[in-house]
């Protein structure tokens, strides 16, 4: 007999005001609950990786621009929960406040459909934090109010009070008012508001791309125009926005307004991303590289199972590691059969992946690469007589086991892992070169520094003016061999060594 699905049911969640660190822990937690996930223009594309499996449907909202009415969203959201699925709505800052997410609630509830609300960071609390300036200052201000500066156009007459908030006092934070800023101050001053007192305009708070411009009521839409701000912005009017001089931190990170091309695999890029976005930049993200199994695994499978007849196992690689533990765990094994192996890894990331599986690496070398390696085992007296395992990727050079072999080793090299080229977005990256400007290019391996250039054109390669970024000598060695010579080259061999040659 079939059971009934279960019945649908809708969360409301607040995406906050752009930067995705900003989103509640309760409501990327429901992100990866989502079945169906609508979403809108000012919740940041980076939230829609929480949702990998998702079925993702995007309703615009951008103003200006052709979008779904309330009405269709309401129709998509409705259609899907009786379908009997768990249905996000994601909407930029918080639902209930200026983001008709009252309306969308009320609209569930009388159509009996059950919903809950995630609250997220208000753009009025989070936008200006962003850019230094604190609402509430003893000095300055003592109340907050909030208005939209775009109101329902159905409306007979606007329901702002502009002589009443001309008088109050405190901040006013004006909520979508770029295109009706003139028409706003002008209001504000006619009702007798200062025309000294102290104003910004804040296009596209807490993105990389964050743009800050103050003024006064006198002068702030002559500046806006000068610098064509437009949407989305915030408003902000009060005596707090003197404080902006003093407490300005965004703007003041090593990266910002720098942008930076990733060409990592999209599974392990999230720390670079990171690290890179914490520093102020913004963040492209170019895959150059896709992880797979081994072609043939039943090779590692009779390796792992006769593990025992080998002195030493070398993983030159993370992939590795996970690769060969995944094997063994397929095969009922566990640490236990390292018991009469030693263990080399090269690289940091390697050897902390080796010991978070309960393994200690008997040797790292001091230099992340293969020859380095060798060269400490040299040392050691570590190779003649001695039975090497290495496992790695499919496309490794030979020059570790050539070596290795020419001092007397017996050495059995297999495939952990495939790495490939992504196709299909060869497009989306000649389009980010012709419409912004790249500053740096980084490259963790010789794979990614291939698999670049040979998504792009040869003809398209000259007219590159990035500076192109090394994770080490074995990586800037391959950008030779195709002309370039790299502009910064880590002088520690890792992730965190990347980011401070870029610093």
């Amino acid at each position: 007999m079939k059971k009934n699905r279960p019945k649908g049911r809708v969360i409301l969640v607040g995406a906050g005001p752009g930067d995705p660190g900003l989103i509640t822990w309760k409501g990327l937690e429901i992100l990866r609950d989502a079945e169906v996930l609508v979403y809108d223009w000012l919740a940041n594309p980076e939230l829609l990786k929480a949702a990998p499996s998702a079925e993702k449907i995007y309703v615009g909202k951008k103003g200006g621009a052709k979008y779904k009415s309330q009405k269709e969203i309401n129709q998509i959201v409705l259609q899907s929960v009786r379908q009997g699925k768990v249905v996000v709505r994601l909407k930029g800052g918080d639902p209930f406040i200026f983001g008709r997410g009252g309306e969308e609630a009320s609209y569930l509830a009388d159509h009996h459909i059950p919903f809950e609300v995630i609250p997220g960071v208000s753009a009025g609390v989070g936008v200006p934090a962003y850019a230094g300036i604190p609402l509430t200052d003893r000095r300055f201000a003592s109340q907050v109010t909030f208005i939209t500066g775009h109101e329902d156009p159905t409306k007979n007459k606007s329901e702002v009070d502009w002589e009443k908030l001309a008088r109050v006092g405190g901040t006013l934070v004006s909520f979508m008012g770029a295109k009706n800023l003139p028409d706003i101050i002008k209001k504000l001053i006619r009702a007798g508001k200062p025309s000294r007192t102290p104003v910004a305009v804040i296009e596209w708070g807490t993105f990389p791309h964050q743009r800050v411009v103050v003024g006064t009521l006198k002068d702030i839409v002559k500046k806006t125009r000068k610098t064509k701000v437009g949407s989305p912005a915030l408003t902000i009017i009060g005596n707090v926005v003197s404080l902006r001089k003093k407490l300005s931190w965004f703007g003041k990170r090593p990266l910002q307004g720098k942008t930076i091309l990733v060409t990592r695999a999209r599974a392990q890029s999230s720390e670079l991303v990171r690290k890179l976005s914490e520093r102020g930049a913004e963040v492209l993200e170019f895959p150059t590289l896709e992880i797979l199994p081994p072609s043939h695994p039943e090779q590692m499978d009779r390796e792992i199972q006769n593990l025992s007849k080998y002195d030493w196992l070398v993983f030159t690689s993370i992939n590795g590691v996970h690769s060969f533990f995944e094997r063994m765990k397929k095969l009922g094994k566990d640490a236990r059969i390292f018991r009469n192996i030693k263990v080399a890894a090269i690289g940091d990331v390697t050897a902390k992946a080796l010991e978070e599986k309960g393994i200690l690496a008997d040797l790292t070398p001091k230099e992340f690469t293969s020859m380095a390696l060798f060269e400490q085992l040299k040392k050691r007296g570590e190779i003649s007589g001695k039975k090497y395992l290495l496992a790695r990727a499919d496309i490794a050079p030979s020059d570790l086991k050539q070596a290795l072999e020419k001092e007397g080793a017996e050495v059995v090299d297999i495939e952990a892992y495939q790495t490939r080229r992504p196709k299909g977005e060869e497009s989306k990256l000649l389009g980010w070169f012709r419409n912004q400007k790249i500053d740096y290019i980084t490259f963790t391996s010789s794979s990614t520094v291939r698999n670049f250039f040979e998504s792009i054109p040869p003809t398209f390669r000259k007219k590159i003016q990035s500076e192109f970024v090394s994770i080490g000598p074995v990586t800037s060695a391959t950008l030779k061999e195709y002309g370039f010579k790299p502009d910064r080259e880590a002088e520690v061999h890792t992730i965190q060594g990347l980011v401070e040659a870029l610093k």
